[in-house]
């Protein structure tokens, strides 16, 4: 007999503080967390800077995973961004330095960035969401709910790039 699966977080309710608005945006963010710490508990290493057939490596997205949620919610706030960021942006390219801590040290930094982002979520006012916002450096207009959505689509598009990766690689190893 096998172990009931979970529901998927958006079929667990709204999640509390968070506006009716965003709870999509919530959602997308929390179930990424979920699969992300789920697929990499037990990744090796090693294998962070592996990149078959030259698709993007599972430390390159583990980094760019964190690193762009850190931006679009700083442009989604209307700030600009800061040097570390900018300096967090150019060390997204691997390889990475390897270490025994490597994988837990990124899927860490994940998390805080997912938790960084639903405290955000819980303190934007709805009635803020059609106001504009620059992205980049270009500050190419956009909404404050075009920048949380893309911010969750974005995520999502990673993990799941990031879940096949690291599956492929376990398997060449």
């Amino acid at each position: 007999m096998s172990t009931p699966q979970p529901l998927e977080v958006w079929l667990r309710g709204p999640l509390p503080n968070v506006p009716p608005l965003l709870q999509p945006v919530a959602h997308a963010l929390l179930q990424a967390r979920e699969e992300l710490n789920a697929a990499l508990a037990d990744f090796p290493p090693e294998l962070l800077n592996e990149r078959p057939a030259g698709v993007a490596s599972v430390g390159f997205h583990l980094q760019h995973l964190a690193g762009v949620l850190n931006r679009l919610l700083t442009y989604a706030r209307a700030e600009p961004l800061s040097e570390s960021q900018f300096a967090d942006f150019n060390a997204e390219t691997p390889p990475l330095p390897i270490s025994p801590d490597a994988v837990i040290r990124l899927v860490q930094r994940f998390n805080q960035e997912v938790d960084a982002a639903l405290l955000q979520l819980s303190i934007t006012a709805e009635s803020s969401l059609a106001e504009m916002r620059g992205v980049g450096r270009a500050q190419v207009p956009s909404t404050v709910i075009g920048i949380l959505t893309h911010a969750a689509e974005h995520t999502t598009r990673h993990l799941g790039q990031l879940l096949v990766t690291a599956k492929w690689v376990r398997s060449l190893a």
